[in-house]
């Protein structure tokens, strides 16, 4: 993948700009400067994540210190990290290189001329620094038969009704209806862009990048 380093809580309503001025809010997705892809962030326990949830071009994190994580798709892979707001408009944290493997000092801030430009800035030991303006992605005017959701899929408007004949689910689990000894199935992959806002929070605290180290 092309660069894409640089790429609320209850504390939102003390995050505004000045009265009369709608909340600053970064939640969303968002395409990086040159387009080569485009990053969800969602707040994750008072503190802002964001992951790759679509690429131009396939890539993989070759360049990871961390061995359970080299050679991982970077497709979800989580780049903005741990960001806590630490003053109007200001979330600060820490972005993660797949170009270089490296962990940077990192903030971002939606533009003051515009809520659909986020400002994503990020230094090395304190110098050095600099960054991208990412645009705010707009959801899709609705299909017919569909509506769109994020990453541009387009899901039916009603659920569609089972065949004639076909039985019904039921709301017993795959795993309980295994007989004994039966080897579990695992889980498919999360969808970063379609991911429920709990499963993103899952999935990319938990694959978040080595600890900083610049």
């Amino acid at each position: 993948m092309r660069r894409t380093c640089l790429a609320f809580s209850g504390l939102v309503a003390g995050l505004c700009f000045s009265a009369g001025i709608a909340c600053a809010d970064p939640v969303g997705q968002w395409t990086t400067e040159k387009g080569y892809a485009k990053i969800r962030i969602e707040n994750c326990g008072n503190a802002l994540w964001g992951a790759v949830a679509w690429e131009q071009t396939t890539g993989i994190d070759n360049k990871n210190p961390d061995p359970s994580k080299k050679g991982r798709p970077t497709l979800g892979m989580p780049v903005l990290l741990d960001m806590k707001p630490v003053q109007p408009n200001k979330w600060a944290g820490h972005i993660y290189n797949s170009e270089d493997g490296q962990t940077y000092s990192s903030n971002i801030s939606v533009s003051p001329n515009s809520p659909d430009v986020l400002q994503v800035r990020g230094c090395v030991l304190g110098f050095l620094c600099g960054g991208e303006d990412w645009i705010r992605v707009k959801d899709d005017p609705a299909q017919p038969g569909g509506a769109s959701v994020p990453g541009g899929a387009v899901v039916p408007s009603h659920p569609a009704a089972p065949a004639a004949n076909q039985p019904r689910p039921n709301s017993t689990s795959t795993m309980s209806a295994q007989k004994p000894g039966a080897v579990a199935v695992p889980p498919r992959p999360v969808d970063i862009a379609t991911a429920s806002v709990e499963d993103f929070c899952a999935t990319v605290t938990l694959n978040g990048a080595p600890a900083p180290i610049h």
